[in-house]
């Protein structure tokens, strides 16, 4: 009965998110919204990682599941993607740099400041 609860936390605040993504003009999709809404809470501690953590564990671990549907997308889609497949590569590839460099700059400025921290205390 635990995981129901902690399933409609979860599942309340995406259901937030839609309505706010309804209701408000801006162009980010409501699981972004689910996300921030989530970080929000738990940064303000009105949830504690423990209101949602078995359920945050199963949903994790069983994730692969939830990529089924786009794959089949995917297949019914392939004469396009064949017909566009050097620029989807070229995309990906770009991206996949632009992400490893954005992320070793992140972590290397956290870094950098975790020993500036450290320092001045």
């Amino acid at each position: 009965m635990k995981i129901v609860g902690q399933m409609a936390i979860i599942f309340g605040i995406c259901w937030i998110s839609e309505l706010i993504e309804a209701v408000v003009p801006i162009v980010l999709p409501a699981n972004v919204i689910s996300m921030l809404l989530l970080f929000f809470l738990l940064a303000v501690r009105l949830l504690r990682p423990e209101h949602i953590r078995e359920s945050a564990d199963f949903l994790l671990g069983n994730m692969s599941i939830l990529f089924v549907p786009a794959a089949a997308g995917i297949i019914n889609c392939w004469e396009e993607l064949q017909r566009n497949l050097i620029a989807l590569v070229v995309i990906s590839l770009v991206s996949l740099v632009v992400t490893f460099w954005v992320t070793a700059a992140s972590v290397t400025l956290v870094i950098r400041l975790m020993k500036r921290g450290k320092q001045d205390d």
